[in-house]
């Protein structure tokens, strides 16, 4: 398939002991590079691995918020962590925040107007 040359075609020679300084030189800095991409490697699957057991499992089931009555709820949304509700509180405006992971209150903001 390959053509090899036969052994009497290349004759054997020696290396010169600067030729085998120059191939112990790449031998040594081929394996400083193969061991700085090993350590890449290790370094990056060790910061997922680290990053998928430390996270939180966000938090399942059934929450009911109490609202103040007659209270209508006019916008909801969600940023990062925080749950946000708008509300209509007897023509008065709220927001109340709840922890997205945990689903406990985080705060709550009124509106009124001035006198």
């Amino acid at each position: 398939m390959f053509h090899r040359p036969s052994p009497t075609e290349t004759p054997e020679e020696a290396l010169t002991p600067e030729q085998e300084r120059i191939i112990q030189r790449f031998r040594r800095f081929s394996s400083l590079s193969m061991l700085v991409m090993v350590l890449g490697v290790a370094a990056v699957f060790g910061v997922i691995g680290y990053r998928m057991i430390r996270a939180k499992p966000i938090a399942t089931g059934e929450i009911t918020a109490l609202l103040p009555k007659g209270a209508k709820i006019t916008a909801t949304a969600v940023s990062g962590d925080v749950v946000v509700l708008t509300l209509d509180v007897g023509g008065a405006v709220e927001i109340r925040t709840f922890d997205a992971r945990t689903l406990a209150p985080a705060g709550r903001l009124r509106f009124a107007e001035e006198p």
